[in-house]
């Protein structure tokens, strides 16, 4: 059994040697609250733990351009109890607060849920909804990626060896816009999503859709982030035809699996339901009408 190493580099420079230099399974530890699972449970067995809490500004959060940056290991807690990012983009706070229970809440991160690369994440959907852009490192220098090009396949990423996520980038919210997410569970609360979606819009005062970003979780080897899906919305107030129409989309790029929690069947039926509500909710939202998480 290989030996297992620990550091904690205090800047991005190390950090990246760390990872460059190692010999064998390196990961990086943001929250831990996937990782240190797996590796008790044996899925997983590092030589290298690179611990990167200590380097500055990949814990918090600021306002940056009219939008905001959250550092790639913030916990889960710290977002939830900020008013900006309450404000401007409640569906990604609801997405967060819905990863385990509240001790969770206080480790996990957005850089942990993205790379664990799990298509039920909950918060990946709402990242792709909101168009975050993920800063990511390494010894070829900084890179912007948008967030739907982070994963690859259940358990694997597009990152390189050397590679880590330091922060991500939330753009200015035009006005009039609204952002939701939503999953159905099998228990009430503490489970993996059977569909989860997120959904973020921009309408005008005629409450017309201008632009859209639509994201389906469990129904694929990766989360998608759904054109049609967007085109449905875009242009037209969120009457029964577009509601429809969303609907339909959703469950036409459904590609899910058979498991304990739901068919095949199922989870393209559940797909287009929440489509559909969590549509609602951000137009709501962009309206006005609507304020803080759906839970």
């Amino acid at each position: 059994m290989p030996t297992l190493n620990y550091a904690a580099p205090s800047t991005v420079d190390e950090a990246v040697k760390l990872l460059a230099g190692a010999s064998g399974l390196a990961k990086v530890l943001a929250g831990g609250t996937d990782l240190l699972v797996q590796m008790r449970s044996g899925r997983l067995k590092p030589e290298l733990i690179v611990d990167t809490k200590q380097i500055p500004g990949i814990i918090g959060i600021r306002e940056e351009g009219g939008g905001f940056v959250v550092g790639a290991a913030t916990p889960g807690a710290d977002v939830e109890a900020h008013a900006g990012m309450n404000k401007a983009w409640p569906g990604v706070v609801e997405a967060l607060d819905l990863i385990g229970s509240t001790q969770i809440q206080g480790r996990c991160s957005l850089a942990g849920n993205l790379c664990n690369a799990s298509p039920a994440a909950d918060s990946v959907p709402a990242l792709f909804a909101a168009g975050a852009i993920a800063v990511v490192v390494g010894s070829k220098g900084r890179r912007e990626v948008p967030v739907e090009q982070i994963p690859a396949g259940p358990g694997r990423t597009n990152l390189a060896k050397d590679e880590f996520i330091l922060e991500f980038k939330f753009p200015p919210r035009p006005p009039r816009s609204g952002d939701a997410y939503l999953r159905f569970i099998p228990r009430t609360e503490m489970d993996i999503a059977v569909v989860g979606v997120g959904i973020s819009v921009t309408l005008d005062a005629k409450g017309v859709c201008t632009a859209a970003r639509v994201a389906l979780g469990a129904v694929a080897p990766t989360v998608l982030l759904v054109e049609d899906a967007e085109d449905a919305l875009i242009g037209h107030t969120l009457d029964d035809a577009t509601l429809a129409k969303l609907d339909s989309v959703a469950r036409a790029v459904c590609n899910p699996i058979n498991d304990k929690r739901g068919t095949i069947e199922y989870r393209t039926k559940v797909a287009g339901v929440l489509a559909r509500r969590v549509a609602a909710i951000a137009f709501d939202r962009a309206m006005g009408k609507s304020q803080g998480k759906t839970h």
